[in-house]
């Protein structure tokens, strides 16, 4: 009796690691705290759900599929070239069209040790190998991905901030790596919580854009703009890498709800200020607090902080997850990023900081 034959993947896909994000119930709590995504504290723009709200009636039409309108008001809100500006859902997808179009079997794209996990993930999908360069104190080490740099290498991604770790690289940083890239590298800049950052010396990638044709500076409106659940991203890039996306993404990949609710988020400047203005409130001081708990503390500068515990007398991070779990508390367990010491919590509201920091005492208190 023959075996069954049945469609074999391509070689690579199996060894895909699939993508699980933060966990969304906890038993016993209809509501939980939820902090294990990197979600807004205080939700969309009014105006972004009222513009969502007003699309219903249009849903049997198909969508603007070059995504015009969000294309022009982001031009006009950054001072970009609107025909440089391609749309996606979500910047994973761009991710992936930027990973498919540019490597294949035999090529290599690289990342720093701790980056996103999705990077890796777009890698294999498209056939070609992951590699990760060391960091330093959990941060991209630009001289450690320029020694990973081999003739295979395609593209190099970085996220800036990071995620997980909330760390960045500098503008003058970022200029060096690109400037020891060979020009046919691809720098792939991913600024998913460029507007959480507050700091002098970052840049999110739109000044080397602008110079270079083999830069692309990706972005997203599910962090601050509070709009994950219709997954919006969009890429800045040349003339030629805009055409090349536009040529393999899907005709009509951005819905017309998502776009008209985008168009209006980035209309609403009063939101994303107060949005900016909660995180750095909150966050500085639940890295204090943690921090004066006795736990490990990484610095941060995006709407999320990454805790060590110490891992003896089962205070372990997978302990404290569980625990925290238990009071309704959901973050993130990061040992998919090689971080198995460390919990992900993203900055909620006042009273979501507030019962972390307690459930967080209790749990080291506990015998």
């Amino acid at each position: 009796m023959s075996a069954k034959l049945v469609p074999t993947p391509r070689p690579g896909v199996l060894e895909i690691a699939p993508y699980r994000g933060g966990e969304a119930g906890a038993p016993g709590f209809a509501k939980p705290i939820r902090l294990a995504s990197n979600e807004s504290a205080l939700g969309p723009s009014p105006r972004a759900i009222a513009a969502y709200a007003a699309l219903a009636p249009e849903i049997y039409r198909y969508p603007d599929g070059a995504a015009d309108m969000l294309r022009q008001t982001l031009a006009k809100h950054y001072g970009l070239d609107a025909a440089r500006i391609v749309c996606g859902n979500g910047s994973d997808e761009l991710i992936g069209l930027l990973t498919k179009a540019y490597a294949g079997e035999g090529d290599e794209v690289l990342y720093s040790r701790h980056g996103f996990l999705m990077y890796p993930i777009a890698a294999k999908a498209a056939g070609a190998r992951p590699v990760t360069a060391p960091e330093q104190h959990l941060t991209a080490d630009v001289d450690a991905i320029l020694r990973a740099v081999t003739p295979r290498t395609r593209i190099v991604f970085l996220a800036n901030p990071n995620n997980p770790t909330g760390t960045y690289l500098s503008s003058e940083e970022v200029a060096r790596l690109h400037a020891g890239l060979p020009k046919s590298v691809l720098l792939v800049i991913d600024a998913a919580y460029a507007e959480f950052v507050q700091r002098n010396d970052y840049e999110p990638g739109i000044a080397l854009v602008e110079a270079n044709s083999n830069v692309v500076m990706t972005r997203t409106f599910s962090k601050i703009y509070a709009l994950a659940g219709l997954r919006v991203g969009w890429a800045y890039c040349s003339a030629e890498i805009a055409d090349v996306l536009n040529r393999v993404r899907g005709p009509f990949n951005l819905n017309a709800a998502a776009q008209a609710a985008a168009v209006a988020a980035l209309d609403d400047v009063a939101s994303v200020d107060r949005a900016r203005e909660h995180n750095d409130i909150w966050r500085p001081w639940l890295e204090r607090e943690l921090a004066a708990l006795g736990v490990t503390v990484q610095p941060s500068v995006a709407n999320f902080v990454i805790v060590r515990f110490p891992g003896i007398g089962g205070k372990t991070a997978n302990a404290a997850f569980e625990f925290l779990k238990s009071r309704g508390i959901l973050t993130r367990g990061i040992a998919g990023y090689q971080l198995p010491d460390w919990l992900r919590i993203t900055i909620g509201t006042e009273e979501e900081m507030r019962a972390v920091v307690k459930a967080v005492a209790d749990f080291l208190g506990a015998q």
